[in-house]
């Protein structure tokens, strides 16, 4: 039986739906040989630790039991009972965590992130963590980058190294913004109170305009663009913001949720000027061959892919040499953190069975 040791930074909505999907999962994992415990759960400022993994109290437990901490403290101490295979899960949004990350692949960490900013920081720091990695024998999987659970960041990574050309990669990345823009193409709502819907039902960051902006896209898009080797950084991205200078995200909070009406007049204008069969979409678009990255607002006809998305779906067109002019489609659910947490658990999988091939 190989056993993995998680350490879990981040109880949020993902981190927490994480916990108990690796507790629910416990028997199938033992079918795979693989024993896979939680022993150190920690937020931003306290962590709680059982060295036989969290259990079903495990909200109680860290509320009664958990204590502050320094992540200094926290690799100290795992490196103390000399676990074999120790896996750092970043289930944060942090952009101040991921100064950790040197430190914990140099201690014994392999680490798994939905936390996107790795991926994203300048190229060179990109390229300096990668080679930290190999130089460290240790593993870094993120397929929740992008697409929640679908995989999106495996079938680009495995296309380009079979030797496939990627040609150009077009969707709708957002769940949040697919959610929207789907809801307000079918019905008789202002942008501003579809926006508040999305966010009352969980799609949208606590602050919406995180999703508005298309940062979010962006980052996405980059992902997948120096998962081909492009060497592009997030300013390469050319991003058409849904939020009006006057209430960006450098305004307080409580100023745009008062003044989000603001947004109703210009959204309604596109959406009069539609034909019938048309609906908006906000994308992200990749051209390699022009050298373009994009993050906009397009018309598209209800009966192709993307006009006919439902939800909160988000789908991926991947145009390759071989597939031609028909792309290779990706499409589910693009946001949630049921399907999100799945993901980050199907990673734990893979780097778990890495593990077992290579130890």
């Amino acid at each position: 039986m190989k056993k993995i040791q998680l350490i879990l930074f981040g109880i949020g909505n993902v981190g927490s739906t994480f916990i108990n999907q690796i507790i629910q999962a416990q028997k199938i994992f033992k079918q795979q040989g693989l024993e896979i415990e939680i022993p150190v759960i920690l937020n931003s400022s306290t962590a709680f630790i059982k060295d036989e993994g969290v259990d079903e109290n495990w909200k109680a437990n860290f509320v009664d039991f958990g204590l502050p901490y320094q992540v200094e403290e926290i690799i100290d101490y795992v490196k103390s009972k000399h676990w074999e295979n120790v896996v750092a899960i970043d289930a944060t949004a942090s952009i101040e965590f991921v100064n950790n990350y040197t430190n914990l692949v140099e201690n014994g960490f392999h680490i798994i992130a939905a936390n996107k900013v790795a991926n994203t920081l300048a190229y060179d720091d990109y390229v300096f963590f990668r080679e930290l990695l190999k130089e460290n024998n240790k593993q870094f999987l993120y397929e929740t980058n992008v697409g929640a659970g679908l995989p999106v960041v495996e079938t680009i990574k495995n296309l380009h190294q079979s030797g496939e050309k990627v040609t150009k990669i077009r969707g709708v990345f957002s769940g949040s913004l697919s959610y929207i823009f789907n809801t307000f193409s079918k019905e008789n709502k202002n942008f501003s109170e579809v926006v508040t819907l999305a966010e009352t039902k969980g799609y949208t960051e606590p602050d919406p305009r995180v999703d508005l902006s298309g940062t979010d896209v962006a980052r996405k898009l980059l992902i997948l663009a120096r998962e081909l080797q492009l060497t592009y950084n997030l300013e390469d991205v050319k991003v058409k913001s849904l939020v009006p200078v006057h209430l960006a995200e450098t305004t307080p909070i409580n100023t745009f949720q008062e003044n989000i009406t603001d947004l109703d007049e210009e959204f309604q204008l596109l959406k009069t000027q539609l034909n019938e069969n048309e609906v908006l979409r906000y994308i992200g678009e990749l051209d390699v061959e022009k050298q373009i990255l994009e993050v906009k607002l397009v018309t598209e006809q209800k009966e192709n892919p993307l006009g006919a998305l439902q939800g909160a779906d988000s789908l991926f067109e991947i145009y390759t040499e071989s597939y031609g002019a028909q792309p290779l489609v990706i499409q589910g659910a693009g946001a949630g953190a049921a399907v999100t947490a799945r993901g980050v658990v199907s990673d734990v999988i893979k780097l778990a069975k890495q593990i077992n091939c290579c130890n």
